[in-house]
């Protein structure tokens, strides 16, 4: 698989993949070796939802896992979130998500972008700590519930920006939206 041109910037989204759809169900999505987490919103892109943890099995399964979600949820663009250091630079991590981007892109041709992910998982488990789940499911759950904040901060400055009359996403973190 040829792999996309990347430029490396200080919070960068070089590697957006495929055009951007300004309507229709996005799919967020936080990373992680052992399970992903993924969120969804709704087709006019203005509420979102958790919507499943993924237990990573092999690379044939989670493809399918993937094209099937994809299909099924009529996913038109995936917002993963990108690990940064509070410096605004990227970590080791960060090379793991963007291979899993191209990944992605390529086994859906879905269109990638990439969203701050800074504090999500911490929330994500403030936010579950009332809750008081066993262990067990509180894992189970934490990723979808940051998958969640992920998607729903995306979606936050997309009408943020769009409030200010500004029709781009901004220089670091995307393409005009058209």
């Amino acid at each position: 698989m040829d792999k996309p041109e990347r430029t490396k910037t200080k919070l960068s989204t070089a590697i957006i993949l495929g055009d951007w759809p300004t309507e229709g169900r996005l799919a967020g999505v936080d990373y992680g070796t052992v399970r992903i987490g993924i969120a969804i919103c709704d087709p006019s892109q203005t509420w979102a939802g958790p919507l499943d943890t993924y237990t990573r099995r092999t690379e044939p399964l989670d493809r399918a896992y993937f094209q099937k979600t994809a299909e099924c949820q009529n996913i038109a663009g995936w917002v993963l979130g990108l690990p940064i250091h509070c410096d605004g630079n990227e970590s080791e991590k960060s090379t793991e998500v963007r291979d899993f981007a191209e990944w992605l892109f390529h086994f859906t041709s879905i269109p990638v972008r990439f969203f701050d992910e800074r504090f999500t998982s911490a929330l994500a488990n403030r936010i579950l700590a009332p809750a008081e789940l066993s262990r067990k499911k509180k894992k189970k759950t934490i990723d979808r519930v940051a998958a969640h904040l992920i998607l729903e901060g995306y979606l936050e400055m997309v009408r943020y920006n769009l409030q200010r009359g500004d029709q781009t996403i901004s220089s670091d973190w995307g393409k005009p939206l058209e």
